[in-house]
């Protein structure tokens, strides 16, 4: 059997025109400036914008104005549209001769249900394209002093969902609730990160000791990775429903487990040092400096 060359999908010429019917492009976890060039150059030539609850207001500033935007988000089971309707309403926009830009926090093929917005466009054979995004888990890690990988803590990372569904009413409620490979993910000498787990926090920590992790695991919260009004609340495995609850934290709040998240203590004091300096030297909107960028980088 021959090997497929598979051509390149994340650049083409600057000059050239695009024939893709729906770009799906991930807006990272929020910073304007954590968007990719690719991304910056979508939003600034978009036509018509479908998007969710994550992207940032800051983002969305960088949508060319003369753009058509229609949210389709989901928050705590308030939802503008079912994911069916999303997709629906994609491809009847698509067959009515428009050219759609599926805009997505983070990046699209990470928890956030781009997948299945791919596979529906490609049954229904409609061209695409996918620009990655920044992780939610990467922005954390980044911006909260904790690095996901260290060879000395750990060498594997795993992402995983803590999306809770309805429950049987059996022995093993926790499990049906959330089914997930708790002998894997309570592995030692590996980082976990858990997205959408704030409200199944109690059952996470409980199933994470019950198989083995010890309950004086290092843990953190990270709230609005990557914006202004982060926050980092670190703690034990054991401790985290409780340090979740007297914090009042809200969604988007990812849950990192493991030694990794320990060495927040020892980086963040000098981050925000940094941090303070690089604000006094600011002088420049998030804004102006991607208008810059693309500008320099991205002329059409």
């Amino acid at each position: 059997m021959n090997p497929r060359i598979e051509p390149r999908h994340f650049s083409r010429p600057s000059n050239s025109p695009t024939w893709t019917q729906v770009t799906l492009v991930g807006a990272g976890p929020g910073d304007p400036e954590l968007l990719t060039l690719k991304a910056a150059r979508a939003l600034a030539e978009a036509e018509l914008v479908l998007y969710d609850n994550l992207v940032s207001a800051e983002v969305m500033s960088l949508v060319n104005p003369a753009a058509e935007k229609i949210f389709v988000g989901k928050k705590c089971g308030l939802h503008a549209l079912s994911q069916e309707g999303i997709i629906e309403l994609m491809i009847k926009l698509v067959r009515g001769g428009r050219r759609v830009l599926r805009l997505k926090g983070g990046d699209p093929y990470i928890f956030g249900r781009g997948g299945e917005e791919a596979e529906a466009l490609a049954a229904a054979g409609i061209q695409f394209e996918t620009v990655p995004g920044i992780s939610a888990a990467q922005a954390a890690g980044a911006a909260a002093g904790i690095p996901l990988t260290h060879r000395s803590h750990a060498g594997t990372l795993i992402y995983a969902t803590g999306h809770l569904r309805a429950a049987k009413d059996t022995d093993d409620a926790d499990s049906e609730a959330l089914p997930l490979d708790w002998p894997m993910l309570a592995r030692p000498h590996q980082t976990v990160v858990i997205y959408m787990g704030l409200n199944s926090l109690p059952l996470i920590s409980r199933q994470l000791i019950l198989h083995g992790l010890p309950a004086d695991t290092p843990a953190a919260l990270v709230e609005n990775a990557s914006l202004p009004q982060q926050r980092c609340i670190r703690g034990s495995l054991a401790e985290l429903p409780e340090l979740a609850r007297s914090h009042a934290l809200k969604s988007p709040t990812l849950l990192m487990i493991g030694e990794v998240t320990a060495m927040h203590e020892r980086l963040s004091p000098a981050m925000r040092q940094a941090n303070a300096l690089q604000q006094t030297a600011l002088n420049q909107t998030a804004a102006s400096l991607m208008a810059d960028v693309l500008e320099r980088h991205c002329k059409v």
